[in-house]
């Protein structure tokens, strides 16, 4: 995860080291949609043909009969916002009743009641944000205005588990502002963790907490694209355009999609109450390594080996063991003498990605999961109570 970590950040115009795929355009920038000027009319799509969810569909059907469903999402930060301006993403459609998912960091610092959703014939409506989830990079915006109900065509969610790697796939959104355009690849990853850091707009490289089970993609995706689908070739959603990995911050060729399961699990929460609580685990470390292993006694180098426990979570609480013995380890200094984590309810662990997103798509707060772990060459059963995840403000 480190190198991810270092490369991939906000993809937005914040800072220079950040790569968020939202669009900060300054209040006197003129915005082109299409190759047309922002008030000049856009080509109205009327025809909509109803999903089949069966058939592969050609690039061109597939781009007409999602077209009206993709939005561009704009709001403005507060002057005495040090990056006052317009914010710029994309969103799609989620329900008959007006509910549009995007990106939390498309919205995060514009006005949540002064929203505006722009649809691709051009009309423009009024929307705020009801619901938002840093943890998942997800928001849900309700239209206000009184929407004709020919408009509101959602789109539906795909089992983002049964992705392959080499799938096609599609981006719709509103890269620099260009509304209506369509980019075309493959899932050129799974499984992939994305960081989430308690300050978007800061410069701090560790990250708080990880989004687990992200979609990687070579599809082309760019500033403006967070929050549009990605889409399967049969027209539904397998994941939300959220970050690319850059050292620039032009797309390079990889990209980040979070995927539709979290976005059926969270946003029907975040529509009914606002937020929503992860299960919490409260333990970080490292992927074990052959070293690791091998300084430890662990014949096979397997699992996750618990650097901290933090003190008073969950993991603390039931007896996990963090590290106590600091080691210099490949070149760099490893607290040995934790716990491995090797399973988590049964099911094997390999690595963090599998804590993080078993816990994400298979818990909830509250719920009591069994750890086994290897602990001074015996294997045992812990069992944890998970709590809910501590905000980022109050994240160590």
């Amino acid at each position: 995860m480190s190198a991810l970590v270092a490369s991939i950040g906000s993809l937005g115009y914040y800072t220079p080291s950040q790569y968020e795929l939202g669009y900060k355009i300054p209040p006197t920038t003129t915005i082109a949609q299409g190759g047309e000027l922002a008030d000049s009319p856009l080509n109205v799509t009327t025809n909509s043909v109803q999903m089949t969810n069966n058939d592969t569909l050609t690039l061109t059907d597939l781009f007409e009969e999602t077209q009206q469903s993709v939005v561009q999402v704009s709001g403005t930060s507060s002057e005495d916002n040090p990056f006052f301006g317009l914010s710029l993403g994309s969103g799609f459609i989620y329900d008959n009743n007006g509910h549009i998912i995007t990106n939390f960091h498309v919205v995060a610092g514009s006005n949540p009641d002064d929203i505006s959703i722009t649809f691709i014939d051009g009309t423009v409506y009024r929307a705020r944000v009801i619901g938002t989830d840093e943890y998942s990079d997800l928001a849900v915006l309700h239209v206000e205005d009184d929407v004709p109900a020919d408009k509101l065509i959602p789109l539906p969610l795909a089992n983002s588990s049964a992705l392959r790697v080499g799938q096609e796939v599609v981006a719709i959104g509103n890269p620099f502002g260009l509304s209506g355009s369509m980019t075309e690849g493959i899932v050129s990853g799974l499984n992939r963790l994305i960081p989430v850091y308690q300050d978007p707009f800061s410069d701090v490289v560790a990250p708080a907490f990880s989004i687990p089970d992200v979609i990687q993609t070579d599809a082309a995706i760019n500033p403006g694209n967070s929050g549009g689908p990605l889409l399967n070739m049969q027209g539904e959603v397998v994941g939300i355009n959220s970050a690319i990995f850059s050292t620039t911050g032009g797309f390079a060729g990889v990209g980040f999609a979070v995927p539709s399961n979290a976005i059926a699990k969270i946003a029907p929460i975040l529509i009914e109450r606002g937020t929503f609580q992860h299960p919490w685990l409260g333990v970080s470390g490292i992927d074990m390594t052959p070293e690791i292993a091998e300084a430890i006694g662990l014949g096979e180098p397997r699992g996750f080996l618990v650097i901290e426990a933090a003190p008073g979570g969950p993991a603390d609480t039931a007896g996990v063991r963090g590290g106590n013995t600091p080691v210099q380890l490949a070149g760099r200094e490893i607290a040995l003498g934790g716990d491995v984590v090797l399973a988590i309810d049964d099911r094997d662990v390999r690595k963090i990605d599998d804590v993080l997103g078993y816990l994400q798509q298979a818990t909830q707060v509250g719920e009591t999961i069994t750890l086994t772990v290897w602990r001074d060459g015996q294997i045992i059963d812990v069992g944890v109570t998970l709590g809910a995840r501590p905000s980022l403000q109050d994240s160590p």
